[in-house]
């Protein structure tokens, strides 16, 4: 496996440690019968761990982007195939009057 995809799977999983934290610390609280005013700062620090790993892992798990030079060899046009069953031809544009019905006045 390479990096980002490892660092994508342990920032899930200490999100996944952070909401378990948070859902632990208001029983706590619920059975000291104390306010919920927020999350406490360790949890705060795992969120934003959490969230830079899975944020860096899906910038790097993708890979590498393809080119759109119009004359890059990459680039090839998809022909469609000779089957025209998939062509839609409703649309918005059909509510508005064609060049026909329109008439200029004088």
């Amino acid at each position: 496996m390479e990096l980002g995809f490892v660092a994508g799977i342990l920032g899930v999983l200490i999100l996944s440690h952070a909401v378990y934290s948070t859902i632990q610390y208001r029983g706590l609280l619920k059975i000291t019968e104390q306010e919920f005013s927020g999350p406490p700062m360790n949890v705060i620090v795992e969120l934003l761990l959490g969230l830079i790993l899975c944020i860096w892992a899906s910038l790097t798990v993708p890979g590498k982007f393809k080119s759109i030079h119009p004359d890059s060899k990459e680039n090839r046009i998809v022909s469609l195939t000779a089957n025209l069953d998939f062509m839609i031809f409703n649309h918005r544009g059909k509510a508005f009057p064609s060049g026909k019905d329109l008439k200029l006045k004088h």
